[in-house]
């Protein structure tokens, strides 16, 4: 085989790899999906993780809250009483 043939055969192959239709429907429904989800006001699973993790520290520093103030309330109890 010639290098001339080789050239052309790769040459027409990319031009035909380009401009296949399945890439073409690709492109257009991550187009369309991308424009939809960017109007649904959704967050990105990043964005996600990271509240989760900011839900649970100040869940945990509720629970310390709520364990503080009950003993602050035993305390009041317990000098009231005497």
């Amino acid at each position: 085989m010639n290098e001339k043939f080789l050239s052309d055969l790769a040459a027409r192959l990319a031009a035909l790899a380009e401009s296949n239709p399945a890439k073409d429907l690709e492109r257009n429904f991550r187009g369309m999906l991308s424009s939809a989800f960017s109007r649904l006001d959704l967050v990105s699973r990043e964005e996600y993780d990271v509240q989760a993790l900011v839900l649970g520290r100040a869940r945990e520093q509720l629970a310390a809250l709520e364990a503080r103030l009950a003993e602050l309330e035993a305390r009041l109890d317990k000098g009231k009483s005497r």
